[in-house]
């Protein structure tokens, strides 16, 4: 689990992906907006959950967008079992294929059926959660951990991990310095 005080990783990445968002802007988006049956099941009881939390802000702004975002599953899941293949989807918020084309930070959301499991896997680019439903993480350096609904999670460059779904839908966004 991360902490978000001044000088952490999890506040250094975080602060880079939002100096670059803001600094300039990406094209706009090329992809047309597309759901899943597992968006159209769970992220509905995933944003209510989320809007009533401390991140209701969030969970609000994201409820504001999802009409646009072109939902996808993880590349490489058509082998997967049938139940992360069904029960997950990822949308880029900004990014390739985002509502912002960009191709220097990723700004995305991550919803998975209750159950759900999302497979482990890593990439060069650091990584931060930041959950707006209970959910837990992993990774190569610590044990599964739920960081609540204050905390963030930190995944440095290059580490395995993963996280799942407890008996609720999983709602969470990410952020990645590319």
């Amino acid at each position: 689990m991360a902490d978000a005080a001044p000088g952490s990783a999890a506040a250094q990445a975080a602060g880079l992906v939002f100096d670059r968002a803001g600094s300039v802007a990406g094209e706009p988006a090329t992809e047309t907006p597309r759901s899943l049956p597992v968006c159209r099941q769970w992220l509905g009881p995933a944003l209510a959950m989320g809007a009533s939390i401390r991140r209701a802000a969030v969970a609000e702004a994201v409820a504001e967008i999802a009409p646009g975002l072109h939902w996808m599953h993880r590349a490489g899941s058509e082998t997967a079992a049938p139940t992360f293949r069904n029960g997950h989807a990822n949308a880029l918020i900004l990014g390739p294929r985002g509502i912002e084309t960009r191709d220097d930070v990723w700004i995305g959301v991550t919803l998975m059926a209750p159950g759900t499991t999302y497979v482990d896997h890593d990439h060069p680019p650091e990584e931060v959660y930041l959950s707006l439903t209970p959910g837990e993480w992993w990774n190569a350096g610590m044990d599964w951990t739920d960081p609540g609904m204050t905390g963030l999670i930190y995944n440095p460059p290059g580490i395995r991990h993963a996280m799942r779904a407890g008996a609720t839908p999983f709602l969470a966004l990410w952020f990645l310095p590319v």
